[in-house]
């Protein structure tokens, strides 16, 4: 297949996002008194209610209603006060009453959007958008100093209660193929759950990416769900379609089903909009079907002929009153909003004076964003941008692999010291690195560990000058070739006088006395 670079000349992606999310701080289903637990035992967790069992009627969970409202504020949205519930078909074996509960054409939350932030380093998966200025706007995009920013419209978020899990016996991976037999566990089934749909407005995996995670940290910092994607309570599906480059019309479109992290919905949308490049040039046709991510194997595989919306045979829900939301009601769950991601990272940079990259960065996780307003509290304001250069670059990387920042050694105050060293030139930044490790290993204040291993730099002058002058007394030819204009030799003479200091020696003031000396 083509690398995506060569197909995005010829052809466009539009991509639009499903996102699931249960709202898993709820105590109760969302119809029922049934408790909300993770990992209870099989089907322990069920009543007449979520089993869809005769004569049972539902009863609407008022807190699930709030924290739709929640959502819908957050993200722009227009709140509907008169909806309605409907019936969904439902065919497949883990949702007991052959139907899901769900909303009609009108959901809670109507007409919302989000911007996203795309750093410099990601600009070509958007095409064309390089060759903008900065401030120039282009469609839905308008072009910033440090990458661009594309609006994305969301068409509705809308209530409906999850479906069971399905548990395959002897297939790999747990997959239905291969399997001898399935379980059902009736536990998830009625779980509140909130969908939010974009309009087609993505055109590439990166802006699938950042908007998934933008949507995360809103749910997060709201409370409404843990959207632990590990344990799938919160997943997407995203649809993607390629058309023409200078074209309107939309493409035929496939959907990868249940994509439970980030890389796997860059990389699965990646690899399909290569996919179906290959199939159209080849003459090929692109049919409306579901897909699944295989990221072992780094593909899309077929799982089943996409259900058009005549298959659900969707009807008013009978047992449920449409629902009438008030303005006092709206209101007093508006008074709930917390400080969202967009404002957190605004008030870094007013406050602080961060760039906006640093300040996104921080907000992208609730406890970076946590440690460094736990630091600045007791920080000079002047070790913000040093400060946000640890956590981003240093800690953040860690924590991508398993590291766990909030039970580390490194404290706040440990941070503030170590960055008070560095600036103060008290230790060079590759001292600064092994102190770090140093912390996280033994436990102890940065200054003892500078202090104990004798790693505190020499910034004195005078104790440096008779250094500098043996170095450049052993290498006559060097000084000479110097002067003659090979001035890249400066750091030869810088190397050699901090293998005299064993390191101790401040670069930065090594560096200003032998050039005073040597163009002198």
């Amino acid at each position: 297949m083509k690398k995506i670079e060569e197909v995005l000349k010829d052809w466009e992606p539009v991509i639009g996002l499903e996102v699931h999310c249960e709202l898993t701080k709820l105590e109760t289903k969302m119809f029922c008194g049934c408790k909300l637990e993770f990992g209870a035992a099989p089907n322990t967790h069920t009543c007449p209610v979520c089993l869809g069992l005769p004569g049972a009627l539902p009863v609407p969970n008022k807190a699930a209603i709030e924290s739709i409202v929640l959502a819908g504020l957050a993200t722009n949205c227009d709140i509907e006060k008169h909806t309605m519930f409907y019936r969904k078909g439902y065919m497949y074996p883990d949702m007991a009453k052959n139907f899901q509960t769900t909303q009609g054409p009108k959901a809670f939350c109507m007409r919302g959007h989000l911007d996203l932030d795309v750093d410099e380093k990601n600009i070509n998966e958007r095409y064309g958008v390089a060759e903008l200025a900065p401030g120039e706007t282009f469609e839905n995009v308008t072009r910033t100093e440090d990458g661009y920013t594309a609006q994305v419209g969301i068409t509705r978020i809308h209530m409906e209660e999850d479906a069971g899990k399905m548990i395959h016996v002897g297939g790999a991976e747990g997959r239905i193929e291969g399997a001898t037999h399935s379980l059902v566990d009736y536990n998830r089934a009625g779980t509140p759950l909130i969908e939010l749909v974009t309009e087609p407005d993505l055109r590439s995996p990166e802006e699938a990416r950042l908007f998934m995670e933008k949507l995360r940290q809103i749910f997060l910092a709201l409370n409404i769900s843990d959207c632990s994607m590990e344990e799938g309570s919160i997943r997407a599906d995203g649809n993607i379609s390629l058309r023409r480059r200078g074209t309107t019309q939309l493409g035929t479109k496939t959907e990868l089903k249940n994509i439970n992290s980030f890389k796997s919905l860059h990389d699965g949308l990646l690899y399909e909009i290569c996919r179906q490049a290959e199939v159209l040039e080849e003459g090929g046709v692109i049919y409306q079907e579901t897909r699944h991510w295989d990221a072992s194997k780094k593909r899309t595989i077929v799982m089943r002929t996409k259900e058009t919306a005549d298959d659900y045979r969707m009807f008013p829900d009978p047992d449920l009153a449409p629902y009438d939301l008030s303005d006092d009601f709206i209101e007093r769950v508006r008074a709930k909003l917390p400080e969202l991601p967009d404002q957190k990272v605004k008030r870094f940079q007013e406050t602080w004076g961060l760039s906006a990259y640093d300040a996104r960065h921080l907000v992208a996780h609730r406890v970076t964003a946590n440690f460094f307003e736990a630091c600045m509290a007791t920080a000079d304001a002047k070790l913000a941008k040093p400060l946000a250069n640890l956590i981003i670059n240093d800690l953040a990387a860690m924590a991508n692999d398993g590291f766990d920042l909030a039970a580390s050694p490194l404290t706040p105050a440990r941070a503030v010291e170590l960055v008070g060293l560095l600036a103060s030139d008290a230790i060079s930044s590759k001292q600064g690195k092994q102190v770090l490790a140093a912390v996280l290993d033994e436990d102890k204040d940065p200054a003892a560990i500078v202090e104990e291993k004798g790693m505190k730099q020499v910034s004195d002058t005078g104790a440096l000058e008779a250094v500098i002058d043996q170095v450049l007394a052993d290498n006559p030819d060097k000084v000479a070739a110097y002067k003659g204009g090979k001035t890249g030799l400066l750091g030869f003479f810088v190397g050699q006088c901090m293998k005299a200091t064993r390191g101790q020696g401040n670069p930065k003031v090594i560096n200003q006395m032998l050039a005073q000396k040597l163009n002198g």
